[in-house]
């Protein structure tokens, strides 16, 4: 089976595996805190614009494509936007919401849909994507989280 060696270096991964927490996410509904390291994981350029009512964090991809990930006074990721070539890691900017989203494509595909980019438009969560080979855009948007007086025209890329 195992020897002494094996054993003591597969103990010593598994303790190293559990001391070191997984790297946290800057994802929508999620902590601004995270920016920082959502910017350093895509090696992406990261500026911050406060807009009054919330801060717009601005992430330029290496490929040129970019991420914004909109926060509240609270702290917390109410909307993504993403636009540029190839598709940003929805799985991390989306967090637990990423289900949602694969849900919709599996529907799409069960009904045999038009080629339609999968949509989710639930109570408290809207995401939009879009795209076609070599450019990709789309939002994420809990309503909720927003500051009052947030409007979804706010998320346009040109704002």
């Amino acid at each position: 089976m195992f020897s002494c060696l094996s054993r003591r270096l597969l103990l010593l991964s598994v303790a190293t595996a559990l001391a070191c927490p997984p790297a946290a996410h800057a994802e929508l509904g999620g902590s601004a805190a995270n920016v920082r390291g959502e910017a350093a994981r895509m090696n992406a350029r990261v500026a911050a614009v406060s807009m009054g009512r919330y801060t717009r964090h601005e992430l330029t991809r290496a490929n040129g494509g970019s991420v914004r990930e909109f926060t509240n006074a609270g702290g917390q990721v109410f909307a993504v936007t993403w636009s540029g070539p190839g598709k940003p890691d929805l799985r991390s900017l989306l967090g637990r919401h990423f289900a949602a989203l694969q849900a919709s494509s599996a529907r799409g595909r069960a009904a045999h849909a038009l080629r339609r980019p999968p949509q989710v438009s639930q109570g408290d969560l809207q995401i939009q994507t879009a795209g076609h080979m070599g450019w990709f855009h789309g939002v994420a948007f809990i309503p909720s989280l927003a500051p009052a007086g947030f409007a979804p025209a706010d998320l346009q890329q040109g704002n």
